[in-house]
């Protein structure tokens, strides 16, 4: 990268020197600015000559922690938060240091994290982080964790944080707001404007200024030795979603033979082009604006190919960013809240075929026959093929709301198969383009475990409109069961880029891991983690509640003793004024279930106070549990199971989630069962 390097340790050095930091900035050259090292963990090191700080093995251990803390700040407009650091690492170690920067906002008990890095460097580098704005008063937290060998360390150069967009930039800084070159032996992006008189070509004056004392960024075809000789110039990663007009001035040499392109690339390497230069326009600085949406993390790259020495320069200034759609925008933005749906109200957005309802709104009460709907295990789900349209080549068709084409989708939805003999085919989604009537099959049912919500993740990209079309087929008399539909969710992007944003803090899913729940011992009346069905017959769970193929934490029964309990304990959360709000989802099934029980340890506190409480078998399906709570000092939260009279007691719970404020709505108490009543196995149409 040529503007990583000695480009990058030498300039930004001058970007410390400037005075009147914003709120949340430090260049580290007498003190912190009101960055303060967190107490119980290892210290910064303001280096004896200023200009940066670090923590190293020379005072630390590996796998220790440092950690920074700034005032309270604000953010009331978007703003740009650009760190210059640098992570080294011992010869041949293959556990290498992190860098972690989180967000703390004051109302919520957990922090977020926006970046991670542990890429070792010899020169400094350049993040540039989006803080999207919020009325909410927030810190920042910097942690250094140190890796392997004598030699590890850590330096911070300067933190920066800016009113606006990090993908905007007018080239006036030495740091070039994060803006890379992709290096190539014979054609780069240079800086061009101020002391600069290097280049063969007559350059122009800049657009921010209008005179020589500015900057731009320029490539000059007089170093091309090939036909279609490329130079790109890389913006920093997006790390915040954001839609909205991109603009920039670009200015060429008249007569030209080149092109000039923007596109968008993600995480996954995917390349989209969203602009390209169709005419030259006049001498003077042009003005281009471009509908941009990045939903995930993305970035722009401003690419010009050559064909030839002939082909002159081209001049970029002043890129910026609006979240008002361009002046030429016609078509309507896409909103992922009304291509979702969860039927807890009504049908949302979604329609059915005119001939009749192929799809029916139904909700069943908790039960030891019937799985209830996916979102809380109480709810409304759709259910095809119900006894009011079993019939032999019944086709049941759902249809999606209408999307803008040419974009990229992620479509998750969960279902559930009751009674076929053969699945294939008996759920299918097809892709609906409205101009040519044409339907695409992009998925299909092929086997699925019976009663269990699966999830499905679907990425698609059409050119024109379309929609997307659920399709219920029952073949025969012989052979039709019931299909169930619930919490379709369509979003921009990939299902499975790799560079999505981070997962949502205060989470758990157990997917990878146990997160950071702990337990005060493992033995086999522990809490396991485990994906499938339990051992047990007629207890536990078949499968779990975010994929259905997943994991969960469970207690087995048959390893413990009646009245035996095990205990999970949630992460340090930190004390807050206002009131959090606990969600899980949990399954309380078989004939001897026992109790499950949700507490608060207060720090300094002998005693744990009770939040939440269910006894015996409540249902065959994962049910959620709300828990609305308050405290102002540093606590944990315990899930405690204890073991039922017979071997059938086995208790899981899965898709834990802290968040800030109230719960946006309360458990519906009236719904608990005992597990006897004879008539819950009835649905409710």
């Amino acid at each position: 990268m040529l503007l990583r390097g000695v480009l990058l340790a030498m300039q930004a050095l001058q970007l410390a020197g400037a005075l009147d930091l914003p709120a949340g900035s430090c260049a580290f050259e007498e003190n912190t600015c009101g960055f303060d090292t967190a107490f119980a963990f290892q210290p910064w090191i303001l280096n004896e000559e200023g200009h940066y700080i670090y923590v190293d093995t020379s005072f630390a251990k590996q796998g220790e922690k440092a950690v920074l803390l700034s005032s309270d700040l604000q953010a009331e407009e978007w703003s740009c938060l650009r760190l210059v650091y640098q992570i080294t690492t011992s010869p041949g170690s293959s556990d290498t240091s992190r860098l972690n920067l989180y967000v703390r906002f004051e109302d919520e008990s957990f922090d977020r994290l926006l970046w991670s890095a542990k890429e070792p460097s010899d020169s400094w580098l350049i993040a540039s982080l989006d803080l999207q704005n919020s009325s909410k008063k927030f810190k920042i937290l910097i942690e250094g964790v140190l890796g392997q060998g004598n030699t590890a360390s850590i330096a911070l150069f300067e933190i920066k944080v800016t009113t606006g967009y990090c993908i905007e930039c007018d080239f006036e800084e030495n740091h070039l707001c994060g803006f890379v070159n992709h290096w190539n032996p014979n054609v780069n992006w240079f800086v061009g404007g101020g002391s600069i008189r290097n280049s063969p070509s007559i350059l122009p004056q800049d657009h921010t200024f209008k005179s020589e004392l500015g900057h731009y960024m320029y490539v000059d075809s007089v170093y091309v030795k090939h036909f279609q000789e490329v130079a790109q110039l890389i913006s920093p990663m997006t790390t915040a979603p954001m839609s909205g007009c991109l603009s920039f001035y670009y200015q060429l040499q008249q007569g030209n033979d080149n092109s000039f392109s923007l596109y968008t690339r993600d995480g996954a390497g995917l390349y989209e082009e969203i602009w390209k230069m169709d005419q030259p326009g006049n001498a003077a600085w042009n003005l281009a604006e471009v509908e941009f949406s990045a939903p995930y993390p993305m970035e722009v790259i401003f690419e010009v190919a050559f064909n030839g020495p002939k082909g002159g320069y081209v001049a970029l200034d002043d890129i910026s960013f609006s979240p008002v759609h361009c002046q030429n925008q016609t078509e309507l933005p896409f909103s992922a809240v009304e291509a979702s749906c969860n039927f807890e109200e009504d049908l949302c957005n979604f329609y059915q075929d005119k001939e009749g309802p192929g799809w029916t709104r139904v909700k069943v009460k908790p039960n030891m026959y019937r799985t209830g709907d996916h979102t809380s295990g109480i709810g409304y789900y759709l259910l095809a093929n119900t006894k009011f349209t079993s019939q032999p080549g019944y086709i049941g068709r759902l249809y999606g709301p209408s999307l803008p084409g040419n974009l990229q989708y992620c479509l998750r939805f969960y279902y559930a198969i009751y009674g076929f003999l053969k699945m294939s085919d008996t759920l299918a989604v097809y892709i609906f383009e409205e101009n040519h009537v044409v339907q695409e099959k992009i998925w299909s049912v092929l086997e699925s475990p019976r009663g269990v919500w699966m999830q499905a993740e679907i990425t698609f990209k059409k050119p024109m409109p379309s929609k997307v079309v659920f399709m219920s087929l029952c073949k025969s008399f012989w052979d039709c069961g019931l299909v169930a539909l619930d919490d379709i969710t369509i979003e921009l992007g990939s299902c499975s880029s790799p560079e999505r944003l981070p997962p949502a803090p205060g989470e758990c899913t157990f997917e990878q891991d146990e997160c950071a729940f702990t337990q005060e011992r493992r033995d086999r009346s522990s809490w396991y983690r485990r994906r499938g069905e339990t051992p047990t017959s007629y207890t536990g769970p078949k499968g779990d509640h975010t994929t259905g193929v997943g994991y969960y934490m469970y207690i087995e029964a048959s390893h413990m003793v009646y009245g035996q309990k095990a205990q999970l304990l949630s992460w340090p959360l930190r004390g807050v004024a206002i009131k959090q709000c606990l969600t899980f989802f949990y399954h309380m099934y078989g004939a001897g279930t026992g109790l499950l029980s949700v507490y608060l340890k207060r720090e300094g506190e002998s005693e744990e106070s009770l939040l939440w409480r269910r006894r015996g078998e409540q249902s065959i399906s994962w049910l959620r549990g709300l828990i609305e709570y308050n405290c102002e000092r540093q606590h944990q939260v315990i899930f405690e199971a204890i073991r039922g009279p017979s071997v059938r007691s086995d208790i899981a719970i899965d898709d834990v989630k802290f968040q800030a404020g109230p719960c946006t709505e309360m458990e519906d108490l009236t719904q608990q069962s005992s597990g006897y009543s004879e008539d819950l196995n009835e649905i409710e149409f």
